[in-house]
């Protein structure tokens, strides 16, 4: 007998049964099906309970110890299941699956699924309008693969990553609920900051199981026709992910059909800091307000509000998909139509999510509902599209398909309004099958049967007021009044006295009471047949529901983008060849909203001659704006949207960098300091010609001049070796003659007017350099206290004048890099010679005499 067997003995044959399931499940909180509650026991029990402030008791002993025991309802169970998922906790559901009337001890349980935070799909346990995904990561020799997978959509998707921050980058993308990492795996650290991380053996991540399993989900012999049979690091990191979907969903999995390879070439490439300053999903903070997708999220749907962030988060280069989509934007904005099918959407609702749980045959009452309503907006959809001249449009309307069929089979099957769950009947329609009407007429009394006998028994008797009644107590029985109860025969058998009333049950009605008893449970078991039998005759058009969902998704943000574009004043972006942003009027999409004041719009002109604009101007003036406003517009152009401008022209576009702001890294080790140039290093070392980059302040966290080199050298570097497309802010005036020495360069400042001792910010962006920073009045409107105010005031006077008569140099007088040298011999001895009247001996004697100066 094994050591488990043995510590078995001492407990009941129930926490026998228990334990053996919850040493099967370790590293998960095991609920317990027991009647109407799942329990939870041990260490389960004082987790859980202190977890969801529920009560924790004891359940007699087992083993002679007292037992550690807390529940939970089972008709309540989705509620803690909600707030167990969102703590990044996973719990197994254990079921009793034995027959209690055969099974000898305890009733047959069984784990039949492991909810967990990335797998979920229960519309309860999951945010309406994101994403759930869960993620694999997988290591080679410095290199990353990484999957990811939508539980409910079924989308699944591999990539191959080159380094550390393309991980980190795609880690910010998708924000995976769930990660899978293997126990070798060597960048802990670059997985700090992501929830449910969950540590996998390394046996899941090996390349031939991988292979094998994906090929049997997908029913092929090989891979080739995914795309994906050449990215061994990405099909490792799919795999393990296949595996742990499987393991914790313990059924088919018929939605997930395919899987694709994300190409690094056909998506704006976005690091992680980049998605960060520019708010797209998420605000500094964390949270979901004043966002790039808050403003252009007006969606109809659920489904088509997630679709609209994976666009925002992954911009496209292919400039055809993107004018199919502008094409559509244009014509749904210019007949109108978006509004018509916005209102259609809504009635089709989250379709997706339905289809999913239906493949996963977790889907309830009600989602077959939906699904019928959906399929019954489909035809007026199509009509209502019959007409649209946009090519997208007409793949889309295809795409929707056709399912008369199916929505026959729902229109019969499914009641009206069905109840929330399948557990009490009551969900099948009428006429739908007649065994189920034999035994439902039966379960509910045969009401005509009933009235037959009331009738008959009222002229035996000869009792006017004689009736058949029933309640749950005491099932069926005839009522007769007190009054009358001395005409009742001698066959009636009393079966409860009240006070006005008596009520007798004769054998005619009791063996009618047995019948309909028993034929509740035989229509309540036919009726749950039946609903599973839907799940068999819906699945095989599985697919083509799919595609009719992602097609709602797509036309729900495109009609959004036509509603926004109206609604907003956006204009239509033209993608053009020749490199460069022309933006004319363009604006801030979150600022604009926020703004009480009207927002002043500004040009942008970036070209192959004007590769960067240095920007200077006051704090508070609106330079962080407008670099982000560039970087916004040109992202929202590539994800089809219409801009905030009057007009904008925007070149091809494969990266967008920003170095805007920067705060201490405290859980690496790195300063502010450190975070900012670490930023910058992988700007200056990725940028290339048609790279977007923002550079805000460069060099501000060391010494002046220390940091006013570094400023110097960065921009040079960008103009002359990266040559990208560059606002480079900065309160470094000496940065304003850089055009002087670099061609490409350019001057622009937002201007701001002094009034005393305060300060009006203009917000318009000009040409050539400010004047200066004003950064006494910024501060003053900042609350500095008057005092410091003056003092520094005449310290600024103080240091002027310094400068003005010659004396010690301040730090913020540098001498400009690249400016006029100091006078030395070397110089003035080559500032007279002709190389033309040299001879070569004359030419070798005088290097040896300047070599000799120098020294």
């Amino acid at each position: 007998m094994s050591t488990q067997s043995a510590a078995l003995q001492h407990h009941t044959p129930m926490m026998q049964q228990y334990l053996t399931l919850k040493a099967e499940h370790q590293d998960v909180i095991l609920f317990y099906r027991m009647g109407d509650f799942y329990e939870l026991f041990y260490d389960d029990a004082k987790r859980t309970a202190q977890l969801l402030d529920i009560t924790l008791t004891a359940r007699g002993k087992s083993g002679g110890d007292p037992i550690p025991m807390a529940g939970v309802p089972y008709h309540a169970v989705e509620g803690y299941l909600a707030r167990l998922v969102q703590m990044g906790e996973s719990v197994a559901i254990c079921e009793q699956v034995g027959d209690p009337a055969t099974s000898k001890g305890p009733v047959e349980r069984k784990v039949v699924r492991i909810v967990t935070p990335g797998t979920v799909t229960d519309e309860a346990l999951l945010t309406e309008r994101r994403d759930n995904l869960v993620a694999a990561v997988y290591e080679h020799q410095g290199q990353y693969g990484f999957a990811t997978l939508d539980m409910t959509s079924g989308r699944f998707f591999l990539n191959e990553l080159a380094d550390d921050d393309a991980l980190l980058a795609e880690l910010q993308r998708v924000s995976p609920a769930e990660l899978l990492y293997s126990e070798s795996f060597p960048g802990k650290a670059l997985l700090a900051s992501c929830q449910g991380l969950r540590r996998r053996p390394e046996w899941e991540f090996d390349l031939a199981t991988a292979r094998k399993q994906l090929t049997s989900q997908f029913g092929t012999r090989d891979l080739t026709g995914f795309g994906v049979d050449s990215a061994d690091r990405g099909l490792c990191a799919a795999g393990c992910l296949l595996q742990y979907v499987k393991d914790t969903q313990r059924t088919a999995l018929p939605h997930i059909r395919s899987i694709s390879r994300q190409q690094n070439g056909d998506c704006i490439i976005l690091d992680a800091a980049t998605r960060k300053n520019l708010e797209l999903t998420h605000n500094l903070s964390g949270g979901h307000d004043n966002t790039l997708a808050s403003v252009l999220d007006r969606t109809a749907t659920a489904m088509g509000s997630r679709q609209l962030q994976r666009w925002v988060h992954q911009p496209l280069t292919q400039r055809n998909q993107l004018n199919l989509r502008l094409d559509s934007v244009e014509e749904l904005l210019d007949s109108g139509l978006f509004v018509e099918l916005s209102e259609l959407l809504k009635a089709i609702g989250d379709i997706e999510r339905v289809l999913a749980r239906l493949a996963l045959r977790s889907a309830r009452p009600r989602d077959f509902a939906r699904l019928r309503n959906a399929l019954t907006h489909l035809p007026e959809l199509k009509t209502t599209l019959a007409d649209s001249h946009s090519a997208r449009l007409g793949q889309l309307i295809t795409q929707l398909g056709e399912f008369p069929d199916e929505l026959t089979l729902l229109e019969r099957a499914i009641i009206d309004n069905p109840p929330v769950l399948i557990r009490d009947g009551g969900v099948i329609a009428p006429g739908y099958d007649a065994d189920l009407d034999y035994w439902r007429d039966l379960s509910q009394g045969a009401t005509d049967y009933l009235a037959e006998l009331e009738q008959r028994e009222r002229d035996n008797t000869g009792i006017a007021t004689l009736k058949v009644g029933y309640n749950k107590v005491h099932g069926y029985y005839i009522e007769v009044s007190r009054a009358q109860s001395a005409l009742v025969p001698a066959s009636y058998v009393r079966r409860q006295t009240l006070k006005n009333t008596e009520r007798f049950i004769v054998p005619e009605l009791k063996e009618h009471e047995d019948k309909v008893l028993t034929s509740q449970g035989k229509a309540l078991a036919l009726e749950k047949q039946l609903y599973e039998q839907l799940f068999d005759l819906l699945l095989p058009k599985l697919a083509a529901l799919q595609e009719f969902g992602f097609a709602c998704a797509e036309l729900d943000v495109l009609q959004n983008f036509a509603e926004r574009a109206q609604t907003l004043n956006y204009c239509r972006p033209q993608l053009i060849d020749d490199a460069g942003i022309h933006i004319d009027g363009g604006r801030h999409p979150v600022v604009e909203q926020v703004m009480k004041d009207p927002f002043i719009a500004n040009p942008v002109k970036l070209a192959p001659s004007r590769r960067m604009l240095i920007l200077t101007g006051p704090n508070m003036g609106g330079k962080s704006t407008y670099m982000r406003q560039t970087a916004l517009i040109t992202l929202m152009a590539h994800i089809g949207s219409f801009v905030p401008a009057d007009d904008a022209r925007i070149g091809p576009v494969d990266r967008i960098f920003t170095r805007i702001g920067a705060s201490d890294d405290l859980a690496s080790g790195r300063s502010t300091f450190m975070v900012e140039m670490t930023e910058t290093a992988n700007i200056l070392n990725n940028a290339g010609p048609t790279s977007l980059v923002l550079m805000d302040e460069i060099g501000r966290g060391t010494s002046t001049y220390d940091g006013l080199s570094l400023a110097w050298a960065a921009a040079e570097y960008l103009t002359s070796k990266s040559q990208s497309m560059t606002l480079f802010a900065t309160h470094y005036f000496e940065l304003t003659q850089l055009p002087d020495a670099q061609p490409g360069a350019v001057n622009v400042h937002l201007d701001a007017v002094e009034h005393g001792d305060t300060i009006a910010f203009m917000h318009a962006v000009q040409d050539g350099p400010a004047s200066r920073s004003y950064g006494l009045q910024v501060a003053a409107l900042a609350g500095v206290p008057k005092g410091v105010i003056r003092q520094a005031k005449q310290k600024l006077a103080q240091l002027e004048q310094q400068e003005h008569q010659g004396g010690h140099t301040p730090q913020m007088a540098l001498p400009i890099p690249g400016g006029e040298p100091d006078s030395h011999p070397v110089v003035e001895m080559l500032e007279q010679i002709d190389p033309d009247n040299l001879s070569p001996r004359q030419a070798h004697d005088l290097l040896y005499r300047l070599k000799q100066e120098l020294n």
